[in-house]
Parts: C-alpha cells; sequence; structure tokens
C-alpha cells in the first residue's frame, strides 16, 4: 500500500533531488540527444590509443601500464555525459597515477606533469561538470585540480647536470584552463536555469491571470445578482409588514404569519448585505444601484451610437419581455451585460464599424445577437491587443444562467457574439400556464 506507514527501524528513501542544469537526454529531437554521446565518442576513441603511445614512446612508460591509463584517463568521458562526477573521481585518480609515471621517467623535455592528451580529456570532463553539477562541486572540482597541480608541480626536477631543464609546466597550466571552462559552464547553466525559470514562472502567471479575471467576474456577477435578490426581498419584507393595514378582515393567525414572514425576510436580507460586504470591493459602492436590463438598452445602443459605433437595435414586441413573469430578474440582467460587453468590445477593437443588435425570444429561450463588420475606414484603435477578459465573462454569465454562448471572427473581419439564454435559471422552475382550480378533495 502506498500510504503503509514503514515499520519502525526502517529507513525510508527519499526520492534523489533533480540534477541541475541542462539534459539533452530529455531534448524533444532524437539527434539533441545522440549528439553529446557523439562528441565524447569521438574524444575517447582518439585519446585512448594516442595516450598510451605518447607515454610508451615519449615518456618511457611501460606498454602495459601506459595501455591501462589510456583507458582509465579517457574511457569514463563516456559515462560524463550522464554522471559527470562519478567520471571525474575515476579521471582524477588515473590521471594522478599517469603524472607520478611520467614524473618518474628519464624523458628530458617532455610537459609535465600532466601530459597534453591528459589537459584535453580533463577539459571535455570539465565541460560537462559545469553543464550539469551545482556551484560548489564545480568550486570543490577546481581545488582539487589547483591542490593535485601543485603538489605535482612541486615534484618536478628543477634542471639536469648538462644544464638543460624540464618541459613546459603543465601544472600551472591546467589550472587556468579548468577554472576558466568551469566559470564559463556554470554561467551558462545558471543562464539556461533562469531562462527556465522565467519560462515556468510567465506560464504560472497566465495561468493565474486567466483565473485571478475568472474569480473577478464572478464576484462581479454575484455582488449582481445579489442586488437583484436583495430587491426582490425588500419587496417581499415590505408587503408582509403592510398586508394587515393594507387587507380588511385578517385574523390574529394570518398577522402572525405576515409577521413571521417579514422577519424572515429581513433576517435574509441582513444575511445577503453580510455577504455583499465581502464580495464587494472599497471601489466598488457604485454598484449598489439597480441593476439594468433589457428595458435599458435603447439608452445603452443611444451612448454607444454618440461614441462613434452606429447601432442598429431589434427588440420584439415593447414590454414582452421586461414585463413577463416567465424573464428571471438574472437573465434579464446577463442579456443587457453581454450586449454591453459586445458593444463596447466593437468601440475599442473596431471603432467606425456598424453594429446590430437582435433580441428575440420564443417560450424556453432569449437569443441575443450583437454583429458588427469591418471598419469603413482605416481608424486608429483604441485598443491593439485584447485581454479576452470580456469573453470571459460572458462565458460565465452565460454558464451561471444555463445557456450557450458562440463568439467568434467573421470572413469579412467583423466580430459575432450569440448567445441563447434560458427564461428562466436553472434553480428557478417555470410557472405553470394555467393554475390547478381543483380541490384537494378533487379526483
Amino acid at each position: 500500500m502506498s500510504g503503509a506507514t514503514p515499520p519502525p527501524g526502517r529507513k525510508v528513501r527519499t526520492p534523489p533531488e533533480p540534477v541541475p542544469g541542462p539534459q539533452p537526454g530529455r531534448a524533444p529531437r532524437r539527434w539533441v540527444r545522440r549528439l553529446p554521446y557523439v562528441i565524447v565518442l569521438g574524444f575517447t576513441a582518439s585519446l585512448i590509443p594516442t595516450t598510451a603511445q605518447v607515454l610508451g614512446n615519449d615518456y618511457g612508460v611501460n606498454d602495459g601500464l601506459a595501455g591501462a591509463l589510456g583507458f582509465a584517463q579517457a574511457g569514463p568521458l563516456l559515462l560524463a555525459v550522464r554522471r559527470p562526477l562519478q567520471a571525474w573521481w575515476i579521471v582524477i585518480v588515473a590521471d594522478v597515477v599517469g603524472a607520478v609515471a611520467v614524473l618518474q621517467s628519464d624523458a628530458v623535455g617532455r610537459p609535465s606533469p600532466w601530459t597534453p592528451m591528459v589537459i584535453v580529456g580533463y577539459l571535455v570532463l570539465c565541460v560537462a561538470l559545469s553543464l550539469r553539477e551545482t556551484r560548489r562541486t564545480v568550486l570543490g572540482v577546481w581545488l582539487v585540480t589547483t591542490a593535485a597541480s601543485l603538489v605535482l608541480s612541486a615534484g618536478r626536477d628543477p634542471g639536469t647536470s648538462d644544464g638543460g631543464t624540464d618541459g613546459p609546466n603543465t601544472g600551472i597550466l591546467l589550472i587556468i584552463l579548468s577554472g576558466v571552462v568551469l566559470l564559463l559552464g556554470s554561467l551558462v547553466r545558471e543562464r539556461g536555469e533562469t531562462r527556465r525559470r522565467l519560462v515556468e514562472q510567465e506560464a504560472i502567471s497566465e495561468t493565474e491571470r486567466a483565473r485571478r479575471t475568472l474569480l473577478e467576474e464572478r464576484a462581479r456577477i454575484a455582488r449582481e445578482l445579489h442586488d437583484v435578490v436583495a430587491h426582490h426581498m425588500t419587496v417581499i419584507a415590505v408587503q408582509a409588514d403592510s398586508a394587515p393595514y393594507r387587507l380588511s378582515g385578517v385574523s390574529d393567525d394570518v398577522r402572525g404569519e405576515f409577521e413571521s414572514i417579514a422577519a424572515g425576510a429581513r433576517d435574509s436580507l441582513g444575511e445577503m448585505r453580510r455577504l455583499l460586504q465581502v464580495l464587494r470591493s472599497e471601489d466598488a459602492q457604485q454598484e449598489r444601484a439597480p441593476q439594468p436590463g433589457l428595458d435599458k438598452l435603447h439608452q445603452l445602443v443611444e451612448a454607444t451610437t454618440r461614441g462613434g459605433v452606429p447601432v442598429e437595435l431589434s427588440l420584439p414586441e415593447p414590454g414582452s419581455l421586461t414585463t413577463s413573469t416567465k424573464l428571471s430578474p438574472a437573465v434579464d440582467l446577463s442579456a443587457y451585460r453581454i450586449v454591453q460587453e459586445a458593444l463596447s468590445n466593437v468601440v475599442r477593437h473596431a471603432p467606425g464599424a456598424t453594429a446590430h443588435v437582435s433580441v428575440s425570444a420564443d417560450e424556453r429561450h432569449l437569443t441575443v445577437l450583437v454583429v458588427n463588420g469591418p471598419a469603413a475606414k482605416p481608424v486608429s484603435r483604441l485598443e491593439w491587443s485584447g485581454t479576452g477578459h470580456g469573453l470571459v465573462g460572458m462565458g460565465e454569465r452565460v454558464r451561471l444562467v444555463g445557456g450557450t454562448l458562440d463568439a467568434g471572427p467573421l470572413p469579412d473581419g467583423g466580430f459575432r457574439v450569440a448567445a441563447r439564454l434560458p427564461m428562466t435559471t436553472p434553480d428557478e422552475p417555470d410557472e405553470p400556464d394555467e393554475p390547478d382550480k381543483r380541490s384537494p378533495s378533487s379526483p
């Protein structure tokens, strides 16, 4: 079982930390994954025979030892592609043994304590180390390299009896070259890590930005729906309070029932106002005004037309929607906000274009259609790039009332927004066409 507790005294293995730096083995392209192996294979194939030949011929090292040192110094480069630190431990030991053999040889005028092949192979290994290991590990490798070079350089023969001198001191050369390679490789690795972190942060920021936009739009919709419900709760409370005074012949039991209804409505209204304080921001106090509906579309169209965008409005028979008991207040508000946002997008992104707004209804659905064509003449846009927040808000409004939204560009360069909303919200049942007038005793 994955959730089982390990028995006492048993050590739990923790997963290894991810290896920093670039990992060609995870590259999407195959040739990129194979390229490091091809490079180190070329170095290994050339360094092994060269090292054995140079140690045997130029330094007088035993042929068997020369061949073993060639494999030990250059062979681990194949391991360095994936495990450079383990390869370095093998190589540094082999290089030190080879340097001791070189210092004990009778060769005069030859580079020591490191042979040229050792320097080439070690620098290739330093590249792998700097690209895969941490800064602390790289610094430790360079300090060990420096210490070994200084100790072995101190064991060089300073001169000969005939006035000749030993060959070039490659210890100092390896210290300098390895330091430069390790430093440059570390800089390249850290730069790559920084770029990867930036890409990850940008992706996270974009996700958070979209999520924040959705939450803000939901909060705004919740505030507006609260205003609609709060209005009806207030009406219920006022009607229940005034009913005993408006109606004659109200008994005490009925009067108490009205008082109970009014008290419950006031309590619910108080709870909703406390919720409103949480939903509203401090700068949103102006939203306490009554929320608009389809009866305000004429004012919205006139204001948009004055803003430079001609709008044609098509509505059903006057009063057939706004006074109908079938049209939910939430749907009425959502339809208005969809038209408002669609016209705002036309003003921002297609100034000068002609917009057509059509609202139609059948027995069960309300259809809102906003279509705009391309601008009649080139006009400087108010915004050249959109955030998509408007479409997110429209989609969220439609989803909350159980409708559908279809929005997208047109072939001629215009844009179309079509919303199909139910006459009542999903939680609000339809009213029957004819009330049941039968008595309880009727069959």
